[in-house]
């Protein structure tokens, strides 16, 4: 067979290479990866995929025909919800499985031991990109643990409504990084006059300042050449003490891993985000934590999750992040269908709905135990729900300040993509792609189409890499050196 049905109750089914008129039944050429209709499809009646309505016919489909873009509209979400109905305990595990990491004294478990130098504002970026920049290689090679020192450096942090939405996501964000345990020193850099003013902070987020926390601004030090030595004397103080921390064995459930799509295809939901779906439950059966993301990217598959909820209190959070975006995009002349991205559409999706679907897979089958804020603390166990928008860098940047120590990314059209502090990993959702892009792929699920594994096994592999990974075996992205321009912190509201 050349086509995936993926139920019974679909009326289309996807092609694993391109069709030819007369193959299949096709009466049209199919690309690979895109739908044809198994059947007629009358001008308005739904369109089904994963038993799901993925949109609605635009014009009379006739069996065979190409289903995309052309003939198949989009229809904001109105339905009912069900709460707490599909609660499905996590797998028992059989085995105590364990990593090694490093335990800080707050007793969070890292993946790695970076130094972050932070900003409170965009004026000081250059300052922090000059410090990281001294601490090359060669300098850190007499500190074997520490992985490196790393500016994070944003766009913002002045020139913004003191009291509004981004304010507040920038402070979570920052303060989020600087108590992500995969840093073990920092370094904050401001100018001295900005919104984001860095003793504010301190007092509001109950940080004290000491050998691994310092601070300064421009403007008190004396400009930005002093200001780049000072910092540079602040962190080779930290080196020796960064250094001194060391792996120890540590159980799997001190693992939280960020859950991440881009450059999705029609494969991302078949291959790899099922496969990632089961990883997750592997991890949640040892007591760790996955993070789910991009809010507009579980739109109309929203009532999936809402059924996995713990409780109706954590389904509501859900829904009036749902709601939230529906108001946002709307505000702002746009529309929830805005995503896909043309990449997207070229693999094969076409509509919000059903990218979605494919999406909400990475969050496997188990209860949804909590549903946050844009980079606020995770602190519940199992799987999870963090805002944030659906492009990958602002996305990963809040999950990573909400406590992330891995990321496990998937994509179909090919991201190059690492994250800092955090190992990024990345997910190949079909062969072709994997091949072509075999130095940034860490793991082929695309497998299970083109090899005939079992979504269980692609998973098994991938949870297996996030405890090697963990212990410090290097990603592809990490071997790239990619990871120094990926902070990317969400901007909402206005610029004064």
């Amino acid at each position: 067979m050349k086509t995936v049905r993926l139920s019974d109750a679909d009326n289309v089914v996807t092609a694993k290479s391109p069709l030819e008129i007369g193959e299949e039944g096709a009466t049209q050429i199919i690309p690979r990866g895109h739908k044809m209709a198994t059947t007629d499809i009358a001008k308005g009646a739904p369109v089904l995929k994963y038993a799901q309505l993925i949109g609605y016919a635009a014009c009379d489909i006739k069996a065979g025909e190409h289903v995309h873009v052309h003939n198949l509209e989009f229809r904001n979400v109105d339905m009912e919800y069900e709460f707490s109905t599909n609660l499905r305990p996590a797998p028992e595990a059989t085995t105590q499985d364990t990593f090694m990491g490093y335990r800080r004294a707050t007793g969070r478990v890292g993946t790695r031991n970076y130094i972050a130098v932070l900003t409170s504002v965009n004026c000081s970026a250059t300052a922090a990109r000059m410090i990281a920049q001294h601490f090359t290689p060669e300098r850190l090679a007499d500190y074997p643990n520490i992985d490196g020192v790393v500016a994070f450096v944003h766009g913002t942090g002045c020139a913004m409504g003191g009291d509004g939405t981004g304010f507040e996501l920038l402070q979570r964000t920052l303060w989020g990084y600087a108590r992500n345990p995969n840093v073990g020193g920092v370094l904050m850099a401001g100018l001295g006059c900005e919104m984001m003013q860095i003793d504010w902070l301190i007092e509001a987020y109950g940080l004290t300042p000491g050998p691994l926390f310092a601070t300064m601004n421009i403007q008190d030090v004396g400009g930005l050449r002093k200001t780049v030595e000072l910092g540079i004397e602040k962190i080779t103080a930290m080196l020796p003490v960064v250094n001194e921390a060391q792996r120890t064995e540590c159980p799997a459930s001190e693992l939280m891993v960020a859950l991440q799509c881009g450059g999705s295809d029609a494969w991302s939901g078949i291959t790899a985000n099922p496969a990632v779906g089961y990883a997750c439950d592997l991890l949640v059966a040892q007591g760790g934590t996955g993070v789910l993301a991009e809010t507009p990217e579980i739109y109309g598959a929203e009532h999936l999750l809402t059924a996995r909820c713990v409780d109706r209190k954590v389904g509501d959070k859900l829904i009036d992040l749902i709601h939230w975006w529906e108001d946002y995009t709307a505000r702002n002349g746009g529309s929830m269908d805005n995503n896909p991205s043309p990449g997207n559409k070229k693999g094969g999706l076409t509509t919000i709905l059903e990218k979605s679907l494919g999406a909400a897979a990475k969050g496997g089958t188990t209860p949804l135990t909590g549903v946050y804020k844009y980079a606020e603390p995770v602190t519940a166990k199992g799987f999870t729900f963090m805002d944030s928008p659906g492009y990958d860098p602002a996305s990963v940047t809040g999950q990573i300040a909400s406590g992330c120590n891995l990321v496990c990314f998937t994509t179909g059209r090919g991201s190059a993509f690492g994250a800092k502090p955090s190992p990024s990993m990345k997910v190949a959702t079909n062969t072709e792609m994997y091949n072509r892009l075999h130095e940034d792929m860490d793991v082929n699920a695309g497998t299970i189409i083109s090899d005939g594994k079992t979504v269980e096994e692609v998973g098994r592999e991938i949870y297996e890499m996030w405890l090697r990974m963990a212990s410090g075996e290097k990603t592809k992205s990490e071997l790239m050196g990619l990871g120094d321009y990926e902070f990317v912190p969400w901007q909402v509201g206005a610029v004064m």
